[in-house]
């Protein structure tokens, strides 16, 4: 019973101390990937301590496996927006204009109850409403309304608000996207411009840089480039 006890603690204390170097994103929503280590490790992890014929070392080699390319497949990612876009997908706009975008649904397979599932959450009722709603890659979905629908009312104090609509990062951790710029309508000639006129002279030395649809520019510089 004693050493049932010892290796049921030994692996919790173990995945504690994995998990808690993983990064606190994993401890959150995960994504297709980490849905699947997770399910494996569940199942993997109680083998060494139910099973004493196993010893503990070579029971948890299997979990330390997966843990080790979870932790390689989040460091690649992070560095390439293609790979991440391969593996985790994009993210997609289902309403937009109030309009729900009925392709989006149906490729997505999200029903109109968990749309409207969705909506009571958020506290929303009315379609016509929502500028945009978009469909994570971890499965939620976040409503973006009408400038004049926020909770600031500012239409009822009678203020006309600029809708700026949804901004696009056109530049990650010194990468550009150009997809999402030319979803803007910009060039590289533009960006490069933009970039400079803000003190940046690549680039590399831009950490995040975003167009919304009135034009508006977002601009962080990078601060291991400064």
């Amino acid at each position: 019973m004693l050493i049932l006890i010892f290796r049921t603690a030994f692996v919790y204390a173990f995945l504690i101390c994995a998990l808690r170097l993983m990064g606190k994103r994993q401890l959150g929503e995960l994504e297709l990937s980490e849905l699947i280590v997770a399910v494996l490790i569940s199942d993997l992890a109680t083998q060494p301590m139910i099973n004493q014929n196993i010893s503990i070392i070579k029971g948890l080699v299997p979990v330390i496996t997966l843990l080790v390319i979870e932790y390689i497949i989040s460091v690649v990612t992070f560095h390439s927006v293609k790979l991440r876009q391969l593996i985790f997908g994009t993210p997609s706009i289902i309403i937009k204009d109030g309009k729900i975008d009925q392709r989006a649904m149906r490729s997505n397979r999200v029903s109109l109850d968990e749309l409207s599932e969705a909506m009571r959450s958020g506290g929303i009722t009315d379609i016509s409403k929502i500028r945009y709603a978009i469909l994570e890659t971890d499965g939620e979905i976040n409503f973006l309304p009408y400038a004049s629908a926020q909770p600031t009312t500012l239409n009822d104090m009678g203020i006309n608000a600029e809708d700026k609509g949804l901004p696009h990062i056109v530049i990650s951790r010194g990468r550009i996207i150009d997809n999402n710029l030319s979803i803007c309508g910009k060039t590289r000639v533009w960006l490069l411009r933009e970039i400079k006129r803000r003190g940046a002279n690549t680039p590399e030395d831009v950490y995040c840089m975003s167009v919304d649809d009135a034009g508006n520019v977002y601009f962080l510089p990078n601060e291991e480039n400064s």
